[in-house]
């Protein structure tokens, strides 16, 4: 089921620090991260975190950086990417609001990746150090981080199966609907992804081209309507049948 990527966090000059703790726990007590926490213990975690906004197409992390932080997206969409050796960029996965910006939970971990927002995005932030504490505190954050990995895993395990296997019709149905759950938006009555078409390119493993006559045929068809910097669906059943027969 598609949802908005849209999350309401309360806002601190309303409120005060307790008050502002319970309403954020009761938020992120449905984001895999915090999975059958106690909603007492969600509100201890929460209470170390702070808030930090990040403007779209501006760098949050580096690959090779020490990982210094460990944030939780609650708005927004950030990319991550690698740098091949002849400086082609690659997308990795795109992050949406409940996940981890990144897989290395641990202080003296680096970052593989480079992060950037793709839009304006908000998260949840801890120190690394203190967040290690947190997983050893509460089993349950440390057993659904190891579930959380395992997904990730699996998801690139996916596409790296499709770009082998499946034709690059196939292969981009398949990731838009995997996008409309992770940092779909609702607009207007449809659902949107703010993503461009070269960033579908590098996901999908084809070229921009590509990417640009399939949307074209699509928006023929009405499936999709294309916009400057995003991809609009407009039936959601003809795009997952797409990605299924086509």
């Amino acid at each position: 089921m598609v949802t908005s990527n849209a999350i309401s966090f309360p806002d601190p000059r309303h409120f005060d620090f307790n008050h502002i703790a319970r309403q954020t726990a009761e938020v992120v007590r449905h984001f895999p991260l915090f999975s059958e926490l106690p909603l007492a213990d969600c509100e201890r975690i929460v209470a170390l975190a702070r808030v930090q906004h990040y403007q779209p197409r501006k760098p949050i992390y580096f690959e090779g950086d020490p990982v210094r932080q460990i944030r939780i997206l609650t708005y927004g969409s950030v990319k991550l990417t690698q740098v091949g050796p002849l400086g082609q960029e690659v997308i990795l996965r795109l992050v949406g609001p409940g996940e981890l910006l990144c897989v290395e939970c641990f202080p003296q971990g680096i970052h593989s990746a480079t992060a950037c927002a793709l839009e304006e995005s908000s998260a949840l932030v801890w120190e690394a150090i203190q967040f290690q504490a947190l997983r050893d505190r509460f089993q349950i954050l440390g057993r659904n981080i190891t579930s959380v990995l395992l997904r990730t895993l699996n998801e690139l395990e996916v596409r790296f199966r499709e770009v082998s296997t499946t034709k690059v019709a196939v292969r981009l149905s398949c990731q838009l609907v995997r996008l409309l759950d992770q940092v779909g938006k609702r607009s207007n009555g449809q659902v949107e992804l703010a993503i461009f078409q070269q960033d579908l390119a590098q996901l999908t493993g084809t070229t921009l081209f590509t990417v640009n006559r399939l949307l074209h045929e699509w928006e023929a068809r009405g499936i999709v309507k294309q916009k400057r910097q995003a991809v609009q669906v407009l039936d959601l059943p003809a795009l997952i049948k797409a990605s299924e027969n086509e």
